[in-house]
Parts: structure tokens; C-alpha cells; sequence
């Protein structure tokens, strides 16, 4: 250590200046930096559920668009509100990229001609809208909201809210540029009918939502990323009453999250709402070896140490601690790297690789910086009684250590038993905080026109034609029926080509029923596909063979496990007749990615538990104690999630992720703690003076890296973003809980089954 100490004196100012240089010489890719919010991002290009979706467009045409909801409290139906909707529909149809658009005045109404009752019609609902009269219209808001086709669909039960539909054309230009385009496009719209009109017009749909969390991703690291370095320059210079307390760590911070960013554009990621935050990820990985070095460094200096004799003393008290813990870490992080969710596994690259950059820069750069500082530092003569190592704390826990285990036990069992009521959602409408337009948006359609999340059921007939067979439209129906009535709260909307075929039979046999007759059902279809106007085919109604037929179901927004089961009972009811059936759309995709969230909490703690017991009793030897070493790094995990239990919140991305985090900075503290108990155990101190050696040489770093990283990831609570909000919360709760347990759980543990070995020599 000496020698490498000696080396960082002879090169300090070429290391000093060379590693900001290197960084920002890579920093200059930072320029190439995107954010991408598309919903592809979130599933590996293999997956089934993307596969599924992108066949299901590739035979049916596209089911993104943009939605406009708005709502007339005197009623759609007069000249005023059907004439915003007839300008927004032509003004989509001639907007770019759009492939299709569907409003109530221009949906293909079928009916009977009056004054032929054999013959029928197909028309656009509201045609001449400023020739139609009052009775006119009336008669036509009659229609509308009972007839099943539109009704909970284009428009409300109560005649007062509608919506217009620009489905947009397949593309796989899906990033944010497109987006960008498609939204300019859309408030170019609507934005001077808002001013004209006086309507609130709410928007949905997959730009939408595209667009918000790349705004919410940007937004949170502009505005969090500094937010947490400021917070954390001012608790550490608060700390540490010194400028270079505060700054030299931060740079080190500075610096990793800097190459982390730059690597990753350099290697062709674009950022996400998870990756956005890697700065905020490394503050938590490289705060801690800065901390404890700067710490120590700080302490031997106040005792009277040269520059250079403090130096050496703190890199060779925190060398091995470090290493242990940065090797911790980064298995920690890339746990997450076994995630299907792939924001969670990229993140997992960034933060390992992350980690191991925060340790080359604590022990090469910190220590050349340190040994550049000049300023003295006066020799602190502290009064027997007052330093930190003599507060009596080593003799609190061994008078105590039996009570400290029971308390802790009873505190343990309450909270975790709220494990068991533990729930996981991965609802995307339920990412955006209730303040977010979209969330606001989609609420709205749902608690006054439709349900706002789709599922698409596409079922194949297993033959050319096979949906004109009166039997399987006829099991189409009893689907209908069966699916309504087992969720009758959730279940807004259905509708097929079924509908179509239906409405024909109605107006020509007087039969609202499936025809018996296949001749009948092509006849009708026929009728239908060569009455519609240009751009309204159905097309995305059924393949090109006539052999699948796409069921659209309208739903509520529900927990993602009622998702599920309303998802499965759909496969199920088909996997029980002679069709075979395929349940798709984005609000499905997003509803299996529970599991992959579920996977990724016990994978990660699972894998991360295990590779961290090896590493401690390869460290550490002890296989008798192993259990105590290892419970001040699991705990804090477990009571968090209990406590979200009692409390009935739900697990989501950014909890499944702060597992590996929690356990990967509470294990640093733990080795701290270990490294420094062992050492002054093997000089033969007693129990309660190995306590206050650890207390002086680690506690006060390690209180001081929960302050600053509670503190920061605290922040977070004021993301817009609910995952980004409970990884905060959760986090800075789990450091808080991991600090008493190193403080007094672990040294209670530790005096009561450690110590007997001391006590039979």
C-alpha cells in the first residue's frame, strides 16, 4: 500500500488533471443523448407478447392513434359540438401518417331507406349538419345512444360525451421524432378548436402516451439530477463543516455518472424513464467509498496526521472494504440484468458498470486530489467522554444487547407479516401521477364515455371464409355474453364485425340474431364492404383471408391481477371451443409484464442474497454467523415491503428495482461495519471497545451516507412519474431501516453469538 500510496504522490497532478480530461472528452457523445418513450422499450424483441402484437397488426392494420375526447353538458347533438367533431374528423383525415378516422358524424350508419323498407342503406351518421333541424337531431341522439354499436363507444349513454378516433397508419417509425410529428400535428388541431369553441379536449392514445414519458423521463433528470447533487453537496458540507467535504465526492459522483451516460450513448442506448435517472443510481453507488475515504482521511488529520501519513491511512483502512463492496454492488446491479423488462435490465448494466468506475475513481483520483490539498486542518483535542467513539455506545449494546434482539424481533414480525398482502401492478395508466394530463385524460374517458384500456382478441376460424359460418359467429356471441356477465363492472364495450352482420339481419329478417345461413352472412358482407365510403373498409376488422376475426373489448382500469384474470378467462372460454384464440393490444402486453416485474424482485434479491453469503463467508469465514452478517442487508428489503403490505401499496417497477439497491448499499455499510469489528476484534479489545472503534472509524461515515442518500433519493417523491415516487420513497425508507440495523440489531447479534468464542479463551 505504501508503494501505490508513494506512486499517487509522484503522479497526483497528472492523475488529477487526466481523469476530469478523459471525462470530458467522452462527455462530448452526451450531445448524441436520447430519450425514448415508445412502448416497444419495455419488451425484449423475442418476447411473446410483442410478437403477438406485431402480427396482430400485420393482419389488421394498426390499433395506435390518437383519441379526442370532449364533453357538451347540453348534449352532443346540437349544430355548435357535431360541428367541432365534423372539423377535427376531416382535419385528422387529411393530417399525416393518419390512416383512418371514426367520430359519430362519420360513422357508417346502416338502415333502411323509408321510402324503400327492402332496401339498405349504409351512411355517414351526420351529413348535411347545417340543414339538419332541431327534430333532426334529436332524433338522430335518440338512435345513437341506444344503439350497442357506438353507444359506450363514440358516444355516451347520456348523449354528452364523444370521441373522434385518428388511428394512425402501420409504422415502424415509432420513436420519438415520429411523435414529435404526430402530437405538433394533433394540437394544431385542436388547440384552435379549444380556443373557439371553449371545449376541454382530452387526449389518449399511444402518442400520447409516447409523449408523456419521454417528457416526464426529461423532465425528472433535469430537474432531479441536480436536485439531488445540490442536496447532497449541502448534507455532506454540513457534514463535514469543510468545502472539500462536499466537493471532492461529489466530483467523483460527477465523474462516474458522466462516463456511465457517455457509454451508453457511445454503445447506442437511448435513455427511458428508469435509465433517465442513472445519475441519481450512481450517487447511491459512489457517495459511499467517497464518504468512508473522505471520512477517515478527515479523522487521522484531526488527530494530527500529516497530509500524506492520513492519506495512506485511509486508503489502507478502506481499500479492502471497498473492493468488497464495490464487488457487491455491482453483482447486486447486475442482477437486474436478468429482467425482461428492458429498461430494468439496461439500468442494471449502467449501475454495474457504474459501480466498478466509482471505485477506480475513489481510490486512484480521490486520493491524488487529497494528497493536492493543502489546507491544515487543526488537530481536534477532544474531552474524555464527548468524541464519537466514546459516547458510551459499545457499552449500551452489550448491557442491552438481549433486549435490543427482542425488540427487533417484535418490530420484525408485525411488519413482516404484512408480506403476505403484498400485490404487484404494473398498470401503465397508473405510472403517471393523478396531477399527469394523460392519467387526468384517460380517467376522464373512463368515468364519463368507455373504458380507456383495449384488449384485442383475435379469433381464428381455422379455415379460409370461416368466420361466414353461422357457428362460429354464433360462439362469437356466447363469448359476448359470457365475458359482460363475468365482469359486468369492468367490461365497457365489445365489438366485431359480428355487430355489422347482426344490424343486416335485424333490418332485413327483423332478427337480431346471428343468420343461420353462410350465403346470408357473405351476402350482407358483401353489402356492407361495397356501401362504405372510401377510407372506411374493414380491413381492421378481419384478415385478409376472411379466417381471423378481431373482438375489441373496452375496460375499466383495474389492478393489473384483475387484468390478468379477465385476460386469462378470455383465453381460457376460447380454449374450450373448436377456434383457437389470441389475446393482444398494448393494455395486455403491459399486464403480462407483472410477472416479468415479479421475476425480476425475487430473481434479483434471490440471486443477490446468495451471491452476497458466498462472498461474506468467503470474506469473512465465519459459517457459523453467517446469518447475522446476512440479516442487516436483507431486512431492510423485507420490512419495506411489509410495511407496503399493511399500508396496501402495490410493488411496481421502481420497488422491483430498489431490492438490488437497497441491498447493494446496505451491504457496503454492513462490510464497513465487519471489517473494522473483525480487525479490532483480532487486536483483542473487549466487546464494548471494538463497538466504539467501529462507531469511530465507520459510523460516522456510515450515518452520513444514509443522511445523503435518504435525503436525495427523498426527492423523488415529487416525480410525476408513480414508479419513480415509490423507488424514491421506498428507498430512502429501506437506507433509514438498514442504518438502525447496522447500528444496533448487528453489534446486539454480534455481542450475544460472537462473543462466546472471546469469552471461552
Amino acid at each position: 500500500m505504501k508503494q501505490y500510496i508513494s506512486f499517487l504522490q509522484k503522479f497526483k497532478w497528472l492523475i488529477a488533471i487526466a481523469v476530469p480530461l478523459t471525462v470530458f472528452l467522452l462527455a462530448l457523445n452526451l450531445k448524441h443523448l436520447e430519450i425514448d418513450g415508445s412502448y416497444r422499450i419495455w419488451f425484449e424483441k423475442d418476447s411473446k407478447s410483442l410478437t403477438d402484437y406485431d402480427n396482430f397488426r400485420a393482419d389488421f392494420s394498426n390499433d395506435i392513434g390518437v383519441s379526442v375526447i370532449f364533453k357538451d353538458e347540453n348534449g352532443i347533438f346540437n349544430k355548435k359540438a357535431l360541428g367541432t367533431i365534423q372539423r377535427i374528423t376531416d382535419a385528422f383525415w387529411d393530417m399525416n401518417h393518419v390512416d383512418r378516422v371514426d367520430s359519430i358524424t362519420n360513422y357508417q350508419y346502416i338502415h333502411s331507406d323509408p321510402e324503400h323498407p327492402d332496401d339498405v342503406l349504409v351512411d355517414d351518421f351526420i351529413e348535411e349538419l347545417d340543414e339538419a333541424t332541431p327534430e333532426f337531431l334529436e332524433k338522430r341522439k335518440e338512435i345513437a345512444t341506444t344503439d350497442p354499436i357506438v353507444v359506450n363507444s363514440m358516444i355516451s349513454k347520456d348523449g354528452k360525451t364523444t370521441m373522434i378516433f385518428a388511428r394512425l397508419d402501420v409504422d415502424d417509425k415509432e420513436g420519438e421524432n415520429y411523435t414529435v410529428e404526430i402530437m405538433k400535428n394533433v394540437r394544431a388541431i385542436i388547440d384552435p378548436e379549444a380556443n373557439k369553441t371553449g371545449y376541454k379536449f382530452w387526449l389518449n392514445g399511444g402518442p400520447v402516451s409516447t409523449e408523456a414519458f419521454v417528457k416526464i423521463a426529461g423532465d425528472d433528470a433535469i430537474t432531479f439530477t441536480p436536485l439531488v447533487l445540490i442536496v447532497a453537496m449541502s448534507l455532506l458540507y454540513l457534514l463535514f463543516r469543510r468545502a472539500s467535504g462536499a466537493i471532492v465526492p461529489m466530483f467523483v459522483v460527477l465523474f462516474t455518472f458522466l462516463s456511465v451516460l457517455a457509454i451508453q450513448v457511445i454503445l447506442g442506448y437511448k435513455l427511458n424513464n428508469f435509465t433517465a435517472n442513472i445519475p441519481v443510481f450512481i450517487v447511491a453507488i459512489g457517495i459511499a467509498d467517497a464518504v468512508h475515504i473522505y471520512s477517515v482521511w478527515l479523522t487521522k488529520r484531526r488527530d494530527g496526521l500529516g497530509n500524506y501519513d492520513a492519506v495512506y491511512e485511509s486508503i489502507s483502512k478502506n481499500f479492502l472494504p471497498i473492493l468488497l463492496t464495490s464487488m457487491t454492488t455491482i453483482v447486486g446491479f447486475a442482477t437486474l440484468t436478468l429482467s425482461k423488462v428492458v429498461p430494468i435490465a439496461t439500468l442494471g448494466i449502467a449501475t454495474a458498470s457504474g459501480a466498478a468506475l466509482a471505485f477506480i475513481i475513489s481510490i486512484v483520483w480521490m486520493p491524488a486530489v487529497l494528497l493536492i490539498l493543502k489546507k491544515e486542518v487543526k488537530p481536534v483535542t477532544v474531552k474524555e467522554g464527548t468524541s464519537l467513539g466514546n459516547l458510551g455506545y459499545g457499552d449500551f449494546i452489550v448491557r442491552h444487547d438481549k433486549k435490543l434482539i427482542l425488540f427487533f424481533t417484535i418490530i420484525i414480525a408485525t411488519i413482516g407479516w404484512g408480506l403476505t398482502y403484498i400485490k404487484v401492478d404494473s398498470n401503465v395508466i397508473r405510472y403517471f401521477d393523478k396531477e399527469v394530463e394523460i392519467r387526468q385524460s384517460t380517467e376522464f374517458n373512463m368515468d364519463n364515455l368507455t373504458g380507456p384500456l383495449t384488449y384485442t382478441i383475435i379469433v381464428d376460424s381455422g379455415e379460409k371464409n370461416g368466420i361466414k359460418e353461422p357457428e362460429y359467429l354464433k360462439t362469437v356471441q356466447r363469448f359476448y355474453n359470457d365475458y359482460q356477465a363475468a365482469f359486468p363492472k369492468d367490461i365497457r364495450h365489445i365489438s366485431s364485425l359480428l355487430d355489422t352482420i347482426k344490424r343486416y339481419n335485424k333490418i332485413v329478417n327483423q332478427k337480431d340474431e346471428v343468420p343461420e345461413n353462410r350465403n346470408l352472412i357473405a351476402q350482407y358482407l358483401l353489402l356492407f364492404t361495397s356501401s362504405l365510403a372510401q377510407g372506411m373498409e374493414i380491413t381492421d376488422k378481419v384478415d385478409f383471408y376472411e379466417q381471423k376475426l378481431r373482438i375489441s373489448v373496452s375496460t375499466n382500469i383495474v389492478d393489473t391481477t384483475k387484468d390478468l384474470e379477465m385476460i386469462q378467462y378470455a383465453q381460457d372460454w376460447w380454449d374450450k371451443t373448436p377456434y383457437k384464440a389470441t389475446v393482444t393490444g398494448q393494455a395486455v402486453m403491459y399486464a403480462f409484464m407483472q410477472k416479468d416485474i415479479t421475476e425480476t424482485l425475487i430473481y434479483s434479491l434471490s440471486l443477490t442474497i446468495l451471491i452476497v453469503s458466498l462472498m461474506m463467508l468467503f470474506i469473512f469465514r465465519r459459517l457459523k454467523i453467517l446469518w447475522i452478517l446476512l440479516l442487516p442487508n436483507i431486512l431492510p428489503v423485507a420490512l419495506v415491503l411489509g410495511l407496503m403490505g399493511w399500508l396496501g401499496l402495490t410493488v411496481d417497477m421502481g420497488v422491483a428495482i430498489s431490492g438490488a439497491i437497497i441491498i447493494g448499499v446496505a451491504v457496503d455499510d454492513t462490510i464497513h461495519f465487519l471489517v473494522k469489528y473483525f480487525e479490532a476484534r483480532k487486536r483483542g479489545l473487549t466487546m464494548a471497545e471494538t463497538f466504539d472503534e467501529v462507531l469511530r472509524y465507520a459510523g460516522k461515515a456510515i450515518l452520513f451516507t444514509t443522511i445523503v442518500l435518504s435525503g436525495a433519493f427523498s426527492i423523488f417523491a415529487f416525480s410525476t412519474f408513480a414508479p419513480n415516487q415509490n423507488f424514491g420513497i421506498v428507498t430512502a425508507a429501506a437506507l433509514v431501516i438498514a442504518l438502525i440495523t447496522d447500528l444496533f440489531l448487528l453489534p446486539a447479534l454480534l455481542s450475544v453469538f460472537d462473543n462466546k468464542k472471546a469469552e471461552e479463551k
